[in-house]
């Protein structure tokens, strides 16, 4: 099993900045990716960004810059920095653990609540 733990969350204003952290314990060995997701009230789950075991950083086209998301895979931990918040940002944001055990296993944390109020 892993645990995932989120942090960081929080409510700001159109324009500002937070930063999520995300700390995975537990079984990690073997990780594969980990990542970001959000999901807005009423609609599907999205991602918003990956960090793989060797380093690489992927973004969807929709993120166009204003995200930074950095990782240390030795001790499998995420961030997101935030910037320019829109209100469409606001949603729940989910850390994601995804590693390989006979098979790929996803896992992820409780969720952090992110509010940008114009």
């Amino acid at each position: 099993q892993v645990q995932l733990v989120e942090s960081g969350g929080g409510s700001v204003q159109v324009g500002g900045s937070l930063r999520l952290s995300c700390v995975a314990s537990g079984s990690t060995s073997n990780m594969v990716v980990m990542a970001w997701e959000r999901q807005a009230p009423g609609k599907e789950r999205e991602l918003v960004a990956t960090f793989a075991r060797g380093g690489s950083i992927r973004y969807p086209e929709w993120v166009q810059g204003r995200f930074t998301m950095s990782g240390d895979s030795a001790k499998n931990t995420v961030e997101l920095q935030m910037n320019s918040l829109k209100p469409e940002d606001t949603a729940v944001y989910y850390c994601n653990f995804r590693r390989w055990n006979f098979g790929m296993e996803d896992y992820w944390g409780q969720g952090t609540q992110v509010t940008v109020s114009s």
